[in-house]
């Protein structure tokens, strides 16, 4: 078996996390592999925000909780937060994104970490907050949350595989 098909496989959303930073080294790996995703005509309509301060993060914690409905953190104690955000000027531009951040857990899992897709950051920077991150943070444009990375070290054993449905492929010749 390839090592691809090995890390596709074997990755499982991590949800309990040790509170260790990783290194940059790590995390620029992760994050270069977002770059490569496929994208609609080549256009890169996604941009990553790669959240490493720990009161930014946790603030992003308490914004989503808060759509959640929950006061328990949505980002389950990873210290890394990808924030991947597209262009909606661009048609693929949810399609996009999604495959960068497919990309990015798969690099994650490859070079030993967890991680996971966390929802609601479409309704995080379409908020007045979320859109005065943005601009905080220099990112001018229509930009809309496609979800978010959180990326760390696992702790605890991560959780087998559940079995694939039979239905899930269906053979049209």
């Amino acid at each position: 078996m390839s090592q691809v098909m090995d890390a596709i496989l074997t990755r499982r959303s991590i949800r309990s996390y040790k509170p260790d930073m990783v290194p940059d080294e790590l995390l620029d790996q992760i994050v270069e592999a977002g770059t490569y995703a496929a994208t609609g005509m080549g256009a890169q309509s996604p941009i990553i925000a790669a959240v490493t301060n720990k009161n930014i993060r946790d603030r992003l914690s308490r914004m989503n909780a808060g759509i959640m409905g929950t006061g328990t953190d949505p980002f389950y104690g990873a210290p890394v937060v990808l924030v991947v955000l597209a262009d909606r000027n661009r048609s693929t531009y949810l399609y996009d994104g999604s495959l960068v951040i497919g990309n990015m857990m798969l690099a994650a899992h490859d070079l030993g970490l967890g991680s996971c897709w966390i929802h609601r950051a479409k309704e995080e920077f379409d908020s007045p907050e979320g859109k005065a991150l943005l601009k905080e943070w220099g990112i001018e444009g229509d930009y809309e949350g496609i979800g978010h990375c959180i990326v760390g070290y696992a702790d605890g054993a991560e959780q087998a595989a559940k079995p694939r449905k039979s239905s899930y492929v269906y053979h049209v010749k």
